[in-house]
């Protein structure tokens, strides 16, 4: 069973990228016995999208006006 340090950085992953199979089963029985979790959970889900957070957005550098 993971402990919350890992379950706190499987959500953050789980924001960028799919997780493994192992790892989201781990994360699942570890949220469905830690409230704590479950709510730092809800938290990372409500900034992501409050942020309106793109994956593609941070993939591309921005353009620099020195380059043209």
């Amino acid at each position: 069973m993971v402990m919350c340090k890992e379950a706190t950085r499987l959500m953050s992953k789980r924001l960028d990228t799919r997780l493994r199979l192992s790892e989201r089963l781990s994360l699942r029985f570890h949220t469905s016995m830690c409230s704590a979790c479950r709510r730092c959970d809800r938290q990372f889900e409500l900034l992501h999208r409050a942020g309106g957070y793109r994956a593609e957005a941070v993939a591309a550098p921005p353009e620099d006006d020195a380059d043209r």
